[in-house]
């Protein structure tokens, strides 16, 4: 049993009777398209995937960052 009670070759003759319908290169635009809208989504609600999250500065890795943290001071 599949997803649903739909087994794996339904799913098979489903996708093969789309690619018939649409052809593979009209389903890879269609693709392609949703993928920017989604780009074009999250640019504008301010998350953006492609900015790193931690700045680098050149010539230091985030180890060596983080080695630079003090430790809290004891009082005995």
């Amino acid at each position: 049993m599949g997803l649903g009670g739909i087994s794996i070759w339904q799913l098979l003759i489903i996708l093969l009777i789309v690619i018939m319908l649409f052809g593979t290169k009209r389903l890879k635009g269609l693709g392609s398209d949703l993928g920017d809208a989604i780009k074009g989504f999250r640019k504008s609600m301010g998350t953006d995937d492609d900015k790193p999250g931690v700045e680098e500065k050149p010539g230091q890795t985030i180890d060596a960052q983080a080695r630079k943290v003090e430790e809290p001071t004891r009082k005995d």
